[in-house]
């Protein structure tokens, strides 16, 4: 299936609150943990079922629901259930395909936006959706696949930092966002460094390799840039929108995630730039090759012209041909064919032709 655009023929003409969760099932089952905390009090579970949320929907706390995997409609029905949540929002959720964007709702509202890990091992890079459903007291994640993006934020909450301990779903929805737009910059960072190797060694050894390098890193970077554009503009639109879950306090932080997303877009751009420099300066470098090549065959075509046009006249089958009775006919033929390649080689030089 295309990577950069994925639709199926079985989608065409459903309804958007039909709950069917489209795309790969990436863990075997769902998993729900839960963190609840105030500014001196901390709890931390893994949940067994969607029922045992219900003691924590009404608590003057701050409650993280982070639900791993997707697949499991049932699952999902049963949390729009509990929270009375709009089946188009779930719907949403189970969309993972879907663009990056803020949708407000009368009773949350929904953020959507892809996540970037990078395996170290293989220097691959993972994508997997993000959704967050905000609400006053409790906030909902959703993740393809368990991993430890989140994990800094966890510690932080641990820890006892202030800021965090003491703000809001709101806060904590920065704080998440600011972990994904970070890993965009680390994820683009790793790729500019590949980037800028190739650069050096690209006039030093121009060779057929490098242009599948380019072309693989041009590929790669047209694919991040797909979901970091589509990310700003959603970013750009939660310090826009007048949602009853985000306080002006918190507001001023998502107005400086606008500038870490600006950088890692920016930067985007740059090192796309750089690739069709480098693509320019290959075909450059090549041409240039080429050039010298072609000039030198042509200096050694030239000079051997006249040469050729001399033992021609003196190789033809007449039988009077006056300088072929000399005695030293054949010396002074070699001794005029030399003076005359010397001489040309002086005035290429001269004129700088090699």
């Amino acid at each position: 299936m295309a990577r950069f655009l994925k639709k199926s023929k079985q989608e065409i003409g459903r309804s958007p609150d039909e709950l069917i969760f489209k795309g790969d099932q990436k863990i075997d089952q769902v998993q729900l943990r839960i963190i609840d905390f105030d500014s001196t009090n901390l709890s931390e579970d893994a949940l067994k079922t969607v029922s045992d949320i219900v003691a924590f929907q009404h608590k003057n706390t701050v409650t993280w629901l982070n639900v791993d995997g997707l697949h499991n409609t049932a699952v999902m029905l049963e949390i729009t259930k509990v929270f009375d949540l709009d089946t188009l929002v779930m719907a949403e959720v189970l969309n993972t395909d879907a663009r990056p964007r803020m949708i407000e709702y009368d009773n949350c509202d929904l953020i959507t936006l892809k996540m970037l890990s990078l395996d170290e091992a293989t220097g691959k890079t993972h994508v997997e959706n993000l959704s967050i459903i905000l609400t006053e007291n409790v906030l909902i994640s959703f993740q393809e696949n368990r991993g430890d993006v989140f994990e800094p934020v966890r510690e932080r909450i641990r820890k006892q930092k202030k800021r965090i301990r003491n703000g809001g779903t709101d806060y904590l929805t920065f704080a998440l966002l600011d972990i994904v737009v970070d890993n965009y910059l680390y994820v683009i960072s790793v790729l500019g460094e590949k980037i800028e190797t190739l650069e050096e060694n690209l006039l030093l050894n121009p060779s057929e390799k490098v242009i599948y390098q380019i072309n693989d890193y041009k590929r790669e970077l047209n694919f991040l840039r797909k979901i970091v554009k589509p990310a700003k503009e959603m970013i750009f639109s939660i310090t826009k929108a007048d949602s009853d879950f985000i306080t002006e306090s918190t507001d001023v932080h998502f107005k400086e995630l606008q500038d870490n997303i600006s950088h890692a877009n920016d930067a985007a751009d740059y090192y796309r730039e750089i690739l069709s420099d480098q693509l320019n300066i290959y075909h450059t470098t090549i041409s240039s090759k080429l050039n010298d090549i072609i000039k030198f065959l042509t200096v050694f075509s030239v000079i051997f012209i006249p040469l050729t046009f001399i033992a021609g006249i003196y190789g033809t089958n007449f039988e009077y041909v006056p300088e072929l009775s000399f005695k030293y006919s054949y010396f002074i033929m070699w001794i005029v064919m030399i003076i005359i390649a010397i001489g040309m080689l002086l005035f290429f030089k001269r004129k700088k032709w090699f």
